[in-house]
């Protein structure tokens, strides 16, 4: 007992000098990250305006990238450096607090967005969603690769209606996988028992999460806000004519990655005869669908008809949505102490706001004209479909930098649709393919996105592994949406 004493000091204070470490370490690199903000800022403060760009505009420009860097940093949470972004330009005086600075936080796009997390939270609260998934298991599991189609129709049914990618990835399907793995004995504690189930289960429904994000308006938080800056540019995507563009594609891609995925990251379970079983069992448990089961779906289906119908009736997104919502309210599927604790919508709301009112000042300003004329120069001399080719891939790859879809859709994707117009691109063709390559760069690194982020804290995966798969997922996608893609949009008159 005596001699265990010395051990076990010694044992601590080895552990506590490696906290220390640790933490200096984790100090060090929040102050580079911070000096990097503060200096690419100050550069871009003290550039020139050039002309026919307001003096105002490349002060705007300095604040928007470095709030940019400071999402992809994240030294503070989202809405943190986004709230920070904005305070530094009003106090520079760079956006007026009456008329500038606040004006994202009236915009529609906005709060269709924050709309759908609660028509989302009906799914999740009254077990929908997970009933759904798990019918599709019952019909489709005896398969590794039958499991992963049943996941893919799942989140294909419900995309329209959630436009956190990653509460539909995380909140509904996410936990089934994992049981599903667990109990075909695919645990994350071995590279040989991670690579029976789970690992291609998780890795395929991530990639496959970009294809369902890319086909509804509404399946992503930021797919609304490519709308918005399409529209700026003169071009009207409502929900029916995005979901029409996607359908084609988007099934044909749906059909084939899953497949690809189980050539080039193959489970090595093939079988899994219990999983219909298991499916059924967890059904069992649920019950027969409840009364409030029954309001959400009846809901779900009312607000699809509405978003497809809208135009025609002339019913805007926003509006169908907060119907939808009040009908829950009513109906007691959802109450406001749930959409008052769903922290995810209230960030949204601040986050988005801030980082749209600033892309709406920076082209007010004229610097997104300007940005957007550099591009089309880069391109100039070539017949539009070369020049959009490379204007897609650059749009695509650059997302190695970014950690999330929307903070790269806020930064460049106007810029790269005004380049693409100014290159000839036949400007309806350009906006859609843009806003569908804003959700399919979402699987190729770990960190590209929130369902990303999940999937990989799971612990299936290697970062090399995901690297790899990720970069020949990213080609398959590449290859259906544009072959076919643009063939379905040639059909549809859409490229013109």
């Amino acid at each position: 007992m005596t001699q265990s004493t010395p051990v076990n000091t010694a044992a601590s204070t080895a552990a506590s000098t490696e906290e220390v470490k640790a933490a200096k370490s984790k100090r060090t690199k929040l102050i580079v990250q911070v000096a990097i903000i503060v200096a690419v800022t100050l550069i871009l403060w003290f550039v020139p305006a050039p002309e026919g760009v307001d003096p105002r505009g490349m002060h705007m420009l300095a604040i928007f990238v470095g709030t940019i860097l400071g999402l992809i940093f994240q030294p503070l949470p989202t809405p943190s450096v986004a709230l920070v972004g904005l305070a530094v330009a009003m106090i520079t005086g760079t956006m007026a607090a009456k008329n500038e600075a606040l004006t994202g936080f009236g915009n529609s796009s906005i709060w269709i967005i924050v709309a759908a997390f609660f028509i989302a939270d009906g799914f999740l609260i009254t077990g929908l969603g997970k009933r759904i998934a798990l019918l599709f298991v019952r019909a489709l599991g005896k398969s590794s690769l039958g499991l992963s189609y049943g996941m893919a129709i799942t989140d294909l049914v419900l995309a329209p209606a959630t436009p956190s990618n990653t509460a539909r990835a995380g909140g509904v399907i996410y936990p089934i996988i994992r049981s599903l793995s667990e109990v075909n004995g695919s645990t994350n504690e071995t590279p040989e028992s991670r690579r029976k189930l789970g690992s291609f289960l998780l890795m395929t429904e991530a990639q496959v999460n970009t294809i369902t994000s890319a086909m509804f308006l509404t399946a992503m938080a930021g797919n609304p806000l490519a709308q918005k800056f399409a529209h700026d540019r003169g071009v009207n995507l409502d929900w029916g004519t995005w979901a029409l563009a996607a359908l084609v594609p988007g099934v044909v891609a749906l059909i084939v990655l899953p497949w690809i995925m189980s050539k080039i990251y193959p489970p090595t379970i093939k079988k899994t005869p219990d999983a219909p079983q298991h499916a059924r069992e967890e059904l069992h448990e649920m019950g027969p669908m409840s009364a409030k089961e029954w309001i959400m779906l009846c809901t779900f289906v009312l607000l699809l008809i509405l978003w497809v119908t809208g135009t025609a009736l002339g019913i805007d997104a926003t509006s169908a949505a907060f119907f939808g919502i009040g009908i829950l309210l009513v109906t007691k599927v959802l109450t406001w102490k749930d959409m008052a604790k769903n922290s995810s919508a209230w960030s949204t709301l601040i986050f988005f706001a801030v980082l749209v009112g600033m892309a709406d000042h920076l082209k007010k300003l004229k610097v997104v004209d300007w940005i957007g004329q550099q591009a089309a120069h880069s391109v100039s001399g070539m017949a539009w479909p070369l020049a959009f080719t490379v204007l897609i891939l650059a749009y695509f790859f650059i997302h190695y930098m970014f950690a999330s879809n929307t903070a790269q859709i806020v930064a460049l994707y106007a810029v790269f649709l005004g380049a693409a117009v100014a290159a000839g691109v036949p400007a309806l063709f350009a906006a859609l393919f843009l806003g569908f390559a804003g959700n399919l760069i979402g699987g190729i690194t770990h960190y590209a996105s929130g369902p990303a982020g999940v999937y990989y804290g799971s612990g299936y995966f290697s970062v090399g592994e995901w690297f790899k798969v990720g970069f020949m997922a990213a080609i398959v996608n590449l290859v259906v949406w544009g072959v076919v893609g643009t063939l379905w949009l040639s059909v549809l008159g859409f490229v013109r």
